[in-house]
Parts: C-alpha cells; structure tokens; sequence
C-alpha cells in the first residue's frame, strides 16, 4: 500500500513539472516572418526583374499551383522557398540585399539553410533516410543536381537524369562508354532504379537492402528459389557481373572462362580434370596429354553449363541445359 501511495505522488510530481515546461514553451514569442516583412505583389514583383527563361517556367511547374495549399505559390509565391525579401525587392544597384535564402551561385546560402527549405516539404518517402546519407554528409545540397524552375526537372526525367549524376560520378560515367552495359545512357535505364540518391538503409544507396534484391527487380527470373543453385549468385550477382559497364559481355568482371577458373580451379576447390589450373585456360598447354579441345577452340562453359544462374531440373545438378 506505501508503494502505491509512493508511486502515485511520483506521477503527480513528474505530471507537474511536464506542466509547468510545456506552459514556458507556450510563452516563448514565435520568431516566424509576418507577413508585413513580404514583397508586396509576390512573384509578379520578381519577375519583374527575375525573367530569365531559366527562372519564369517555374510558373509552369507543381510548386506554382496556387489552388494546392501545399505549394509555395499558394503561401508566399517565391518567398515561400527565398524568405522574406522586402528589402532585396527595394533596393538598387549593387548594394541591394540578397534575399534571404540563395540557392545557386557564389553567393548562395549555407548547405544546411538551403537544404532546410526543401525538407519543410520534402521529408517524407524517398527522402525519409536524407539525414546521414552520404550526400548528406558530404554537404550535397537540393540545388546541386534539382532545378525546381524547370517545367521539367532533368534529373527527375529518365532520359536526362543520369548527366546530372554523372557531373560528380566521373567514374561511373566512363564505365556506361564500354561496350556493354545498361541502357543508361540510351535513356531507358536511370540511376535511380537502382540507386535512393536522398539515402537507403543498403549499401551503395541501393533501393534494396542487397545488391541482388535490386537486380531482382529487373531481372526476376534469377530469383528463385531454384531446386539446384548456385552458391555466388544466392550471394552476389557482382561476384561476377559489373552493373555500370564492362568491356566482356553480359557485364560480366572478366572473360567467360577466366571468371568461372577463378572459382572452379584445382587450387581453388581441388575439381581437377579442364578446370584444374591451366587446363581450365584456352590456348594453355597446346600439345600435351592434357590440353582440352573444348576449351582450345574457343567454347565458353556456357555451352554446356547454359542454366548458370541456377535450375529446377531434376537433371540440373551441374547446371546442364
């Protein structure tokens, strides 16, 4: 009974003090921008000034639907995004002030304050895992690689969006240049397939929490489950395969052969016979007892070994056709 006494007058003290700190938090004066502080006329006051072709399709763009209460049209028109810029509006020649929120150019704003605006609405879904993300971290900001004045933003288009990422993504750029490779470039495959650019709980910012659930995505017929499988491709389908571009067909790391010899060799897992070391080589050893024709003339293991990936055949135990 004294416990319960104790426990009752303990929830009545903490009950107070929650009390008395939410009613300090009520008092303190709210710092927002009235809306005295705001360009009178909104956006026809900037495009007065601001009619650049890269500024005026804004217009034609979700952020100018008035009609939505969502949209920085419907609020403040370009303050909403820019902050309060009475005095920038007012001013003239060089000493004008800036507005209070500048997104490109030398003299834009703190990553943080920029990247701040677009999160006010665009914190959720795609963009729920921003926080920590290594464009996050590495202080990318929203206007980096989005233009939101374009009727049609380039990254959020299939066809242009893979320039934009290959601006910092040098090397994966080059590699899309090999002769096989996704049909990134062609316009028919973007990065954000496969990649979250705004963060993913995988690695590599996959959209998956694995390499091969995103390859999966696509590629659906190697999913399995399979009654004989494969033991690197249940693991990962980049055991093999390079994604953005490789000078050997099907993506693959290196030549047919010489990628299946760096598994299936005598040194490797003791298989002897044409996979034993050399003898698992085309052109090796021409001459001698041990040379095999079948791999002399240029056959791949594919040939016989045609369900790599895996089979459900009763006789697929080898992966035989």
């Amino acid at each position: 009974m004294r416990r319960t006494n104790q426990t009752i007058k303990l929830a009545c003290v903490l009950s107070a003090v929650f009390v008395a700190i939410w009613a300090r938090a009520a008092d303190v004066p709210q710092t927002s921008p009235s809306d005295a502080e705001y360009t009178q006329g909104g956006a026809r006051t900037c495009v007065k000034c601001h009619d650049e072709p890269n500024v005026r399709p804004i217009l034609q763009t979700p952020h100018a639907v008035r009609g939505d209460a969502r949209t920085p049209f419907a609020q403040h028109d370009c303050e909403s995004c820019h902050g309060p810029s009475e005095a920038h509006a007012a001013g003239h020649g060089r000493n004008r002030p800036l507005p209070d929120v500048v997104f490109v150019g030398p003299n834009a704003s703190p990553v943080a304050k920029r990247n701040e605006v677009c999160l006010n609405c665009h914190q959720s879904g795609l963009r729920m895992n921003w926080q920590g993300s290594p464009h996050e971290s590495n202080e990318i900001a929203c206007s980096n690689c989005h233009n939101p004045h374009e009727s049609k933003d380039p990254v959020l288009v299939k066809a242009t969006q893979a320039p934009v990422c290959f601006n910092c993504h040098k090397q994966q750029r080059a590699e899309s240049m090999l002769y096989s490779h996704h049909p990134v470039r062609e316009g028919l495959v973007s990065c954000s397939d496969c990649h979250n650019p705004h963060g993913s709980p995988g690695p590599k910012q996959l959209k998956e929490f694995s390499v091969n659930e995103t390859c999966y995505n696509c590629h659906t017929e190697k999913r399995g489950p399979m009654l004989w499988e494969h033991q690197p491709v249940r693991e990962d389908c980049t055991i093999c395969h390079t994604p953005h571009g490789s000078t050997e067909q099907r993506l693959m790391k290196e030549r047919m052969n010489f990628m299946c010899s760096s598994c299936h060799s005598a040194v490797g897992n003791f298989s002897g016979g044409a996979f034993g070391g050399g003898h698992s080589l085309p052109g090796r050893l021409q001459g001698t007892a041990t040379f095999n024709s079948a791999l002399a003339n240029q056959r791949q293991c594919l040939n016989c070994h045609s369900e790599i990936h895996g089979s459900n055949s009763p006789n697929g135990t080898y992966f035989f056709r």
